[in-house]
C-alpha cells in the first residue's frame, strides 16, 4: 500500500466545502498494480473533487486522456481517447467496507482516503471491448463481415423434444 501513498487525499486538515486535487497518470501508475493492461502509453489527467461534509465525504473522479490500443482487425496501434467520471460517497464507520459500489465506509480514525484503486477502475472501465482503429477502411470491414460466421437459424420442427427431458421440465415447473 506504500506504493500508492502518492494517491492519498488527506481530508483531516481541510475545511468543510469543495477541494480540488489533480494527478498525472502514466505507465508507472499502472505498474503499481499486478495486472496486465490491454493498452500502452497512457497519458491521463485525473481531477478529483472532494466535497467535505461534517459526517461524510463526496468524491467525484474525472479522467481524461489518451491510451494506445492495438486494433483487433489490423493489429495497428492507435491512440484512443478516454473520458469517464465516477462519484463515490465515503462514510465513516468501524472498519473499511466497500461492498456497496456507490458508498465506501472507512474507519473513523482515518485521516486520508486513497483514490488509486478508483482511478484504476475508472480507466479500465473506459477501455472498449472491441478495439477498432479509426483508420480501418470500409473495405476491410466488408471483408471481415464476409468471412465472419453467420448465425444459423435452428428450425424448431426438426428437433423433436426428448420425452425424458419433458418429464424433467414438468418436475421443475411444478416446483
Amino acid at each position: 500500500m506504500d506504493k500508492l501513498r502518492n494517491y492519498d487525499v488527506s481530508f483531516s486538515g481541510l475545511k468543510i466545502g469543495k477541494h480540488e486535487f489533480r494527478f498525472e497518470i502514466d505507465k508507472t501508475f499502472f505498474q503499481l498494480f499486478d495486472t496486465e493492461q490491454e493498452f500502452t502509453n497512457p497519458r491521463i489527467e485525473v481531477h478529483v473533487s472532494l466535497d467535505k461534509h461534517t459526517t461524510f465525504l463526496e468524491f467525484e473522479i474525472r479522467i481524461k486522456g489518451l491510451v494506445e490500443l492495438v486494433c483487433d482487425i489490423t493489429n495497428d496501434n492507435f491512440d484512443y481517447p478516454i473520458e469517464n467520471e465516477i462519484k463515490i460517497l465515503v462514510n465513516f464507520g468501524e472498519e473499511y467496507d466497500d461492498s456497496n459500489e456507490d458508498v465506501i465506509t472507512i474507519p473513523s480514525t482515518d485521516h486520508a482516503f486513497n483514490v488509486a484503486h478508483l482511478i484504476y477502475e475508472n480507466v479500465m472501465l473506459s477501455i472498449p471491448m472491441k478495439k477498432i482503429s479509426p483508420n480501418v477502411s470500409d473495405e476491410d470491414l466488408q471483408i471481415l463481415d464476409q468471412f465472419s460466421p453467420k448465425e444459423i437459424e435452428e428450425n424448431e420442427e426438426e428437433h423433436e423434444s426428448d420425452p425424458r427431458w419433458d418429464a424433467l421440465r414438468k418436475l421443475r415447473d411444478n416446483n
